[in-house]
């Protein structure tokens, strides 16, 4: 099984309207990722940018569509065309979310969170076997945004990431923005939740925006929106993270309201800069 492989520098999800800022940059960031849904079709523009593209960085497929923790077997025609892409492009690393997103037929646009239980985790280790084994390649599975619990959990969320690493050989994905996001909608210290956290799993580290609102009995609640730039204090979470595992792999995700280049170039050099700084420290 081939593992996960990503340079450890900042990277960004490419956004066809930056295509010919990036082939025109004379430091270009450290890798790019893209949707993997989004070049599921045959050919056309989007193939035809990606291909140039490839010539040149590193990528990272990040699948939005697999709905690994559904109850249900996976959609086996969405999961043959992850692997023609993925044999295509040959990407260092894929990635998916703990998360479901379909019912019998119904696809629903949306991540949704699953309860932590025996069950599921059998279930969502069974599906990561599948999809390791059509694909050939070590997935990374990333930790979920959430904004509720399940009265049934038995597990902790980092338990059960750890146990799926373990039972798998799976690696795992960081979004700290998304530890952020739930710690602060569940009152619960994110520093807790990473002190707990398998970080020796890690390959792949997310960073993102979110949207800062109340909810119906004015408490925080937060939303991994993708859509402003990294707040200080995912920014501060990072630093803790990375002093304590070295440099990874990090992505910038931007996906709504998307900014020109040099605004989203420049949240990847400041991550950059915390990568250097952690590659010192283990120096």
């Amino acid at each position: 099984m081939q593992a996960s492989n990503l340079p450890r520098r900042a990277g960004v999800g490419f956004k066809p309207e930056h295509f010919e800022a990036i082939l025109a940059d004379t430091s270009p960031p450290g890798f790019l990722e893209i949707h993997a849904e989004n070049y599921m079709g045959a050919g056309g523009p989007p193939h035809a940018r990606l291909a140039r593209l490839r010539q040149d960085h590193a990528l990272s497929i990040h699948g939005v569509g697999l709905s690994i923790g559904a109850m249900q077997p996976l959609d086996s025609d969405h999961l043959a065309r992850l692997k023609a892409l993925c044999d295509r492009y040959e990407p260092e690393s894929f990635s998916e979310h703990l998360a479901w997103s379909s019912h019998d037929t119904i696809f629903l646009n949306d991540l949704l969170p699953l309860p932590y239980t025996l069950a599921t985790l059998i279930r969502v280790a069974e599906h990561i076997d599948q999809v390791q084994e059509a694909l050939g390649r070590q997935m990374l599975l990333e930790n979920p945004a959430t904004y509720l619990t399940f009265a049934e959990s038995t597990l902790q969320e980092t338990e059960f990431l750890a146990e799926i690493a373990r039972r798998t050989g799976c690696g795992l994905l960081l979004d700290i923005n998304n530890v952020f996001v739930a710690s602060t909608n569940h009152n619960v210290d994110p520093l807790d939740y990473l002190a707990r956290f398998p970080l020796s799993k890690v390959r792949e580290i997310h960073l993102g925006g979110h949207a800062e609102t109340v909810d119906d009995a004015g408490a925080p609640l937060l939303i991994d929106s993708h859509d402003t730039p990294v707040k200080d204090p995912v920014w501060a979470l990072y630093e803790t993270v990375l002093g304590r595992t070295g440099p990874i792999a990090t992505l910038i995700e931007w996906d709504n309201d998307v900014p020109d280049w040099p605004v989203l170039r420049a949240e990847a050099e400041a991550a950059g800069r915390l990568l250097a700084a952690a590659h010192r420290l283990v120096a």
